[in-house]
């Protein structure tokens, strides 16, 4: 547990803390949740907090918000960690706060990282929170669904905090360079064009793009009484690599559509080689992990559907593990979707039955196929003439399931590879029988 003054500067201190927004009007972000007439705003404009919860990534502000909704309320602001507070040290400081409660002083305990507090730290915040002697706000990057108690987190609000834009951060750096808690005091020759690198290399984490800035300077070439930051000291600060993949940019979309295009032409080789291009640039593992998720349906489907878990399971790994840990998961997936048989018949099949289904969205459903749980439905033959499949020997039936005005349209298509050529070989067997049938 740590108790500090709200705003604590020392010169000694990183351009991230130094720099931290100290109101509202200096808090860049989070329009959602205090943009005009939102609702944190008016909470904390009325003095209404409660107990909440920021779930959101690392670098957007979590931490700062809690400290600026206790300095427009004028709250006792004490922070928690999970690794130094124990059971004992929290029920201390939460009876302090029930005497601050008696003397009008109202206390906001910020616990940071809480998805990291076991359960019996995390019970011992409730009896407080619920008579009202603290408000807790806590942060995680972590889904609290999963990683808060229920009980806790039943008596919270929770707010979702988004990853910052390349926008919001290159004010937060324009803000740093001129503002004297930053380098408003120095003479710094940056360009826009340069600040916009290394907002875009931050990827959303404000801290990070401090931190990156601070390094760039504290590394420029002097001349005379200013200090000159070119492109080559943004190269030698954090790499080249930031120069030749903007996130954000054409070369972004051109290496992804050149990994889909390689994993569909089964060259893993190819896609490796793309994979780590988009991974030693800095791309969001779970971006990549999520486009190999729609490839293994789009392009594999049921030609080969373990690709799917594969996927699946490789999106989980990444979110455990993080960067650099993950590459080896992700080099797996994308080998894997390489090799595996391809093909697009679920794809195709939902395009044409979407075509159709836009084109027809006031055809009613079928009178056999609705359901009928009152009498009233009963008496407008809703479901009359149902067969239900189970009841007979081959566990078919001719009945039409689609509108009439579509009747024996064909929207899947199977491929006979891999997985595939059962679904054809059992639909195939299901089409004649049906037709036979029929007759």
């Amino acid at each position: 547990m740590y108790q500090q003054s709200l705003f604590e500067l020392k010169s000694s201190e990183p351009l991230a803390s130094r720099m931290r927004p100290r109101n509202l009007s200096e808090f860049v972000g989070q329009t959602h949740l205090i943009g005009e007439g939102k609702l944190l705003k008016k909470m904390i404009e009325t003095d209404n907090i409660s107990s909440m919860i920021f779930w959101g990534p690392p670098g957007v502000g979590k931490t700062t918000l809690a400290r600026i909704i206790a300095h427009e309320t004028k709250s006792k602001f004490i922070t928690f960690s999970a690794v130094t507070s124990g059971i004992k040290e929290i029920k201390k400081v939460m009876e302090d706060a029930d005497n601050n409660k008696r003397l009008g002083v109202r206390t906001i305990v910020f616990v940071d990282e809480i998805h990291r507090f076991n359960k019996a730290q995390q019970d011992a915040f409730l009896p407080f929170v619920e008579k009202g002697s603290i408000i807790l706000i806590g942060a995680t990057t972590e889904n609290p669904s999963f990683e808060i108690n229920n009980a806790l987190l039943s008596r919270c609000r929770v707010f979702v905090l988004k990853e910052l834009s390349s926008d919001d951060i290159f004010t937060l750096l324009k803000r740093a360079i001129t503002d004297e808690r930053g380098f408003g005091k120095e003479k710094i020759n940056i360009s826009d064009e340069n600040l916009k690198i290394i907002a875009n290399f931050a990827s959303g984490d404000a801290r990070n793009a401090l931190t990156t800035l601070d390094i760039i300077i504290t590394n420029a070439n002097i001349e005379g009484d200013t200090i000159q930051v070119s492109k080559e000291n943004i190269e030698n600060s954090i790499s080249k690599k930031a120069l030749l993949y903007d996130k954000n940019g054409e070369e972004h979309y051109n290496i992804i559509s050149a990994l889909h295009k390689s994993m569909r032409n089964s060259d893993p080789d190819a896609a490796v080689y793309w994979l780590a291009r988009m991974l030693e640039a800095g791309e969001d593992p779970l971006y990549i992990a999520r486009r190999i998720t729609r490839f293994a349906s789009e392009d594999i489907g049921l030609a080969d559907t373990n690709a799917l878990n594969v996927a699946i399971n490789v999106y989980q790994a990444c979110h455990f593990l993080g960067m650099p840990e993950c590459n080896v998961h992700l080099a797996e997936a994308v080998i894997y979707m390489s090799l595996a048989p391809k093909s697009n018949s679920s794809d195709v099949a939902y395009r044409l039955a979407a075509f159709d289904a836009k084109n027809t969205l006031a055809e009613p459903v079928p009178l056999v196929i609705r359901n009928a749980p009152t009498k009233l439905m009963k008496d407008l033959n809703y479901g009359k003439g149902y067969q239900f499949a189970h009841d007979y020997k081959d566990k078919l039936t001719t009945m039409e399931c689609l509108p009439p005005s579509l009747k024996n349209r064909t929207y899947y298509t199977p491929n006979a590879i891999g997985n595939e050529l059962r679904f054809k070989e059992r639909l195939d067997k299901i089409k004649a029988w049906k037709k036979a049938h029929k007759k």
